[in-house]
Parts: C-alpha cells; sequence; structure tokens
C-alpha cells in the first residue's frame, strides 16, 4: 500500500483527522476537489461568524449614546464587511495548508472516487491517479436542501452556499425555514437594516432544543423588526417583475410576502458524491452511511465521518469522529461519545446548549431538579449592556449536571465549563463551590449551580 490511511474530504472532519494520523506516525493522503477546510471554513462556520461580529459591531455603534458615546454619522461598506469575511476565510485556509505541509501529508487536489476498497481514485488536471490505500477513511460532509417547491430554482433564490458570496444587501428578505442557519442569517441581516421575514412550517423555531429557550427568543425577534411566521407553509415563489413574491399558507390562508432575495434553510443532507455506494455494497440508512462507536463502516478498513454519517451535523463532532477513527486504525481502544456535545447558535442574543432538555427529561419519567439566574441579576452583564437572556442547568436527582442551556451574552463561551460537567459527570455542587472570579459572566453559571442544591445567592 502507499498509504496507511486516505480521507475523501478535507473539512473539518477530513483534515483533523489526517493530522491526527500524522501525529499517530502513519502515512496520509488527504484528497479535496475545492478549497481545505470544507463547508465550515469557506461557506459556514467561519464567514458566518465574520459577518456576526461585523453585525454585532454595528448594532452596538447604534447604541453608542447608551454609554455616553457620541461617534457622530455612522456609515457602513458592505463590501468591505464581505471583503473582510474573505479575508478572514483565505487566512485560514492557507493555515490549515501549512498545518499540511508542515506534518508531512500529501494533499491531492481532484475529484476523489472511491469504488474499491483499498483505492481511492482521483481525477486531477494531469489526469487520473489511482491512490492505493489500507484505510479508508469518508469525510464528504453534506449540501444544502433544496426543497422541491414552486419557484425555488428562480434567479436571487439561494442557499447558505450562495447567500455568503453576495456583496450587496436586500432591502427585503425571506428565510424559508427557522432553524440555526435561518435565524443566525436573520440576526445578522435584520442588524444591517434589512427587512427580514422567517416562515417556519413547524410551531416553533428552534425545535431540536430546549423549548424554554426558542419561547424566550421568538419575541426578542419579533422586537428588533424580524416578522417570525411559524405553522406557516410556502406554497410557491414567484417572480413579480423585479421583485420575488413567496406565497405562504397558514391558519388564516394564502398570504403573499414581497422580497428581493428568498433563503432556502431548510437544512443539509449527506453527499455521496464520489463514494460508489451501491457496487462497494456500504450500508447506509435514511441517506447516511452506517458505522459504529469506532467510525467503521460494514467495509472491512473503511471508516466514515462527519455529516456523512448523519447525526449531529456540526463542524467540532466531524472532528471528533475523526480523530477516534484514526486512533481506532492506529490500534488505540476508543470510542465515540456523544454525550456531551455542545451546539451554539449565532443569533441575537447568542444560545448554546448541551446534554438533555427539559422536554426530554420530562418524556424519560425520571427525576430531575432544574435551576435557572438571569443575566439581569449580573453585575458584568449590566456593565456590557446585555443583560437579556439566562442560565438554565438540569440535574439529576443525586444533583449530577445533565443538561444545561444558556441564551444571552457570549453563551457559545460559556458553554464550555458544563460541557466539562455534563461530560465527567460533575455535580451542580462542584461547579457552585468552585470560586469563580468577579465580575465575570460565568458567574451566572455558578449562581445556576447553586439553585439545583438550595438557592442563588444573588437572586431575591
Amino acid at each position: 500500500m502507499d498509504y496507511q490511511v486516505g480521507i475523501l474530504g478535507g473539512g473539518p472532519g477530513g483534515y483533523v483527522c489526517a493530522l491526527r494520523a500524522a501525529q499517530l506516525g502513519l502515512s496520509v493522503v488527504l484528497v479535496e476537489g475545492d478549497r481545505l477546510g470544507g463547508t465550515c471554513l469557506n461557506r459556514g462556520c467561519i464567514p458566518t461568524k465574520a459577518l456576526v461580529k461585523s453585525a454585532d459591531l454595528w448594532r452596538e455603534m447604534g447604541r453608542a449614546e447608551e454609554f455616553g458615546l457620541f461617534a457622530g454619522d455612522k456609515r457602513m461598506d458592505y463590501g468591505a464587511v464581505v471583503a473582510r469575511k474573505d479575508q478572514i476565510v483565505n487566512s485560514l485556509v492557507g493555515g490549515v495548508e501549512k498545518l499540511m505541509k508542515s506534518a508531512n501529508i500529501r494533499v491531492v487536489k481532484g475529484w476523489g472516487e472511491f469504488k474499491r476498497v483499498g483505492q481511492i481514485s482521483v481525477t486531477t488536471e494531469n489526469g487520473v491517479e489511482d491512490l492505493n490505500v489500507k484505510n479508508v477513511v469518508l469525510a464528504t460532509g453534506s449540501v444544502p436542501v433544496r426543497i422541491p417547491i414552486p419557484g425555488a430554482d428562480l434567479p436571487g433564490v439561494e442557499t447558505s452556499d450562495e447567500i455568503l458570496e453576495g456583496t450587496d444587501l436586500p432591502k427585503r428578505l425571506v428565510i424559508i425555514g427557522g432553524g440555526v442557519i435561518g435565524l443566525e442569517f436573520a440576526s445578522i441581516y435584520e442588524s444591517f437594516g434589512v427587512k427580514v421575514s422567517v416562515v417556519e412550517m413547524l410551531p416553533t423555531l428552534l425545535p431540536t432544543i430546549d423549548e424554554e429557550i426558542p419561547k424566550r427568543l421568538t419575541p426578542l425577534l419579533k422586537r428588533s423588526g424580524i416578522d417570525i411566521l411559524t405553522k406557516t407553509a410556502v406554497k410557491q415563489i414567484r417572480q413579480e417583475g423585479d421583485n420575488l413574491v413567496v406565497q405562504v399558507e397558514d391558519a388564516k390562508g394564502l398570504k403573499d410576502i414581497p422580497a428581493d432575495r428568498v433563503l432556502l434553510s431548510t437544512g443539509r443532507r449527506p453527499s455521496m458524491k464520489g463514494i460508489d455506494v451501491e457496487g462497494l455494497g456500504l450500508e447506509t440508512e435514511r441517506g447516511v452511511i452506517k458505522v459504529n462507536s469506532q467510525m467503521q463502516t460494514n467495509l472491512p478498513n473503511v471508516y466514515a465521518i462527519g455529516d456523512v454519517v448523519g447525526g449531529i451535523m456540526l463542524a467540532h463532532v466531524a472532528s471528533e469522529e475523526g480523530i477516534i477513527a484514526v486512533e481506532h486504525i492506529a490500534g488505540r481502544s476508543v470510542e465515540m461519545s456523544y454525550k456531551a456535545i455542545p451546539s451554539a447558535i449565532f443569533t441575537h442574543p447568542e444560545i448554546a446548549t448541551v446534554g438533555y432538555t427539559e422536554q426530554e427529561l420530562k418524556a424519560s419519567g425520571k427525576d430531575y431538579r432544574v435551576s435557572k439566574f438571569p443575566f439581569s441579576a449580573n453585575g458584568k452583564a449590566l456593565a456590557l449592556g446585555e443583560s437579556i437572556g439566562l442560565v438554565k442547568i438540569l440535574a439529576d436527582a443525586e444533583g449530577v449536571v445533565v443538561g444545561a442551556s444558556i441564551m444571552g451574552p457570549q453563551a457559545s463561551t460559556l458553554i464550555s465549563e458544563l460541557v466539562l460537567a455534563v461530560q465527567k459527570g460533575l455535580r451542580a455542587e462542584d461547579i457552585a463551590r468552585t470560586v469563580h472570579a468577579h465580575p465575570t459572566l460565568p458567574e451566572t453559571i455558578m449562581e445556576a449551580a447553586h439553585g439545583i442544591e438550595g438557592k442563588p445567592l444573588h437572586l431575591a
């Protein structure tokens, strides 16, 4: 064999898998037809977070007088916002390329195909090359779902991939889908002054997280100026002159929503591009590759990681799965655990979760405890001018932390303490009796932890 590990796909699952393989002394080849970093780095996590930062600053500038600051006329150049986003992405892609070189990982740029065990064929600009590999890791990621409704293929109807390439702001944006991606874009574009409407078929936004959070978030989004239409189906999109019109239907009947641009944000599906599923006899279920807890498929020496195996489609999950797969290849006794997977949603305010939701604990019939602490009672949050939201901790009957949700400033950073608690089976008392610096936002977590065994200290 030419290589001990061959990886098809260079996203956060594939390239992290390659780096760990190199650390373990394995010879590695990675095949990627596009740029390294995958959807996350090029068309997802990183570019959207660059836009989030610009949106947050623009929002803060609008509130400057609350802080006693008077900066005169403010002006936004969205083209410059996009240029900054692109510069960040290019810098990180270049960084991953350097990491590959420094780890002596061969990267082959081209259209990779996996048709037989032990070999990856790559069509490059110089022709076809067959790479003989002892172990194959499939990391082909996912693509946006285009819902089959009339007009979904009209110009101006875009997925998250296309809308990130835009260099101008629409006046009116209709977002179809009230999940994570849709709401992040809603917060970004609303901050920039775009009239945003979110259309969701289900009764609530963000249906997979603790139900208390979307109940609190929805009125905040409406107050900011975003139209939220739940229990509403999209019937068609049509062109009228220079405008798009999204026809929706709710309990009251049909309604037209005019738009300059429409964002299809109805989820992602695994990409089997380049994988001869039937010819190989690769076992799948409901469109995803079946794997065990070591990320092994039913084929010998063939592993699969990331979005292509379904489950929790997040970059950090793909990275961990890649590490598990290659450590198993190297002979280590490892197992992928999904017990404590954090999720971060970059709306305004931010949301982050880990572990069980309260509705899941209710459905299980098990005894549990719940404690909440508001950011409005935290000195640092008040000083920041970001006092909306709360920390919510769920614990079992013995006080062991089994889940948590945060809505408020820097939630995506704060959740890490609670991820560790869930992963290690810590009691809420362990957190409560850990001294937290003052004045800081993590004190909200300490206070909520006090509430599991008794009562928060700074809450009347």
